[in-house]
């Protein structure tokens, strides 16, 4: 991990301190670092810049900690380097969070945008701390909503159907500790493993209206450029991933 400014001066917790904030970027991602300066600046919230895990670099390396025949039964389709670059990257800053004596932290991933209203949902999620465990600022997937309570004049929700995307998280101190001795091996992607809230016994919302959205312009640093690397496996070897849905 390498510091680019001081842990967040923003919005603190209630009962005091800062709240970390750390954005993922792979160093040669210097376009999108560049970017999200930009964005973290214009809603003045600081960050630690932590350097994301290289899935290509180090696929020997992390492929250690793969289950894959699980990967494939569960997704339908093959393990990408990125998968791997992701998941780790994540599992490491949630370590990084837990040497710190902080309560919370908000996770940032390189490639989100922030509405207008973010600075706002943050400190009202912040307030609302005793809710929740984890809870997304935006998603890929957020499919049939179940209210679970508010945070000013925003829903935190569960979900029937799958949450998906780890863009922007806060997360607590206490369900990073429960959850990093639960995650390896690997056997799916990130945000799929932590769909599975009620196997890891945590209260994993969404903040509606979601304060902020994801946008690589087509150019995922985990599936390449228009999925072009994702490789499906046929129709019937996918079932297992299609009953699990």
């Amino acid at each position: 991990m390498t510091a680019d400014r001081p842990p967040a001066a923003g919005p603190v917790p209630p009962g005091g301190g800062d709240l970390p904030v750390w954005l993922i970027n792979l160093p040669r991602s210097a376009a999108r670092r560049a970017q999200m300066e930009e964005r973290l600046a214009a809603i003045d919230l600081g960050y630690t810049l932590f350097a994301a895990v290289d899935g290509l670099a180090e696929e020997v390396r992390l492929t250690c900690d793969l289950d894959e025949a699980a990967f494939h039964r569960n997704t339908g389709r093959a393990v990408l380097p990125g998968d791997l670059g992701c998941y780790h990257s994540h599992l490491g800053v949630w370590r990084a969070f837990l040497a710190t004596g902080a309560p919370v932290a908000l996770v940032l991933e390189d490639d989100v945008v922030f509405h207008d209203d973010f600075r706002e949902a943050l400190v009202a999620a912040l307030a609302a701390k005793d809710r929740w465990d984890m809870l997304n600022f935006n998603r890929i997937r957020a499919q049939h909503p179940v209210a679970r309570g508010r945070a000013g004049r925003w829903s935190l929700n569960a979900y029937r159907g799958p949450l998906t995307g780890t863009g922007a998280y806060l997360i607590t101190r206490d369900c990073a500790a429960r959850l990093l001795p639960r995650m390896l091996p690997v056997t799916r992607p990130l945000d799929h493993e932590l769909d599975r809230s009620h196997v890891h016994r945590i209260r994993r919302y969404g903040m509606e209206p979601f304060p902020s959205h994801t946008d690589d312009a087509g150019e995922s640093t985990i599936t390449g450029t228009g999925f072009a690397q994702v490789r499906n496996f046929l129709k019937w070897q996918r079932l297992p991933a299609y009953a699990l849905r």
